[in-house]
């Protein structure tokens, strides 16, 4: 696969976007299943309970920042400068620049 010589702001934006999104998964991982309390749940079964407002604002914060982190990567000038294939290949090189085993490693 070929290199591509990202800007630093870009592969940052990458980091941290992959950071939060791993951060958000393991929080969503740990909430109730329903965001708002289902009437007539089983009270030995508290998964149906609903959303406290702190999670739901902790999850909507998380969603805000990876929409934010989003946008600064593929909105970034530097896909400008790639031709139309080059683009679609450079970015999924960036979306694994990351990964353990992936480009970065």
């Amino acid at each position: 696969m070929p290199s591509y010589a990202f800007p630093q702001d870009l592969l940052d934006a990458q980091a941290a976007l992959d950071e939060v999104q791993a951060e958000h998964d393991l929080f969503a991982q740990v909430l109730p299943w329903s965001a708002d309390a289902m009437p007539g749940h089983r009270p030995e079964n508290d998964a149906g309970h609903g959303y406290t407002p702190e999670q739901a604002e902790r999850l909507a914060a998380y969603r805000a920042r990876i929409l934010d982190l989003t946008t600064q990567v593929i909105t970034h000038p530097y896909w400008e400068t790639l031709p139309g294939p080059d683009r679609v290949e450079a970015r999924t090189v960036l979306r694994h620049v990351n990964d353990p085993d992936g480009p970065g490693a």
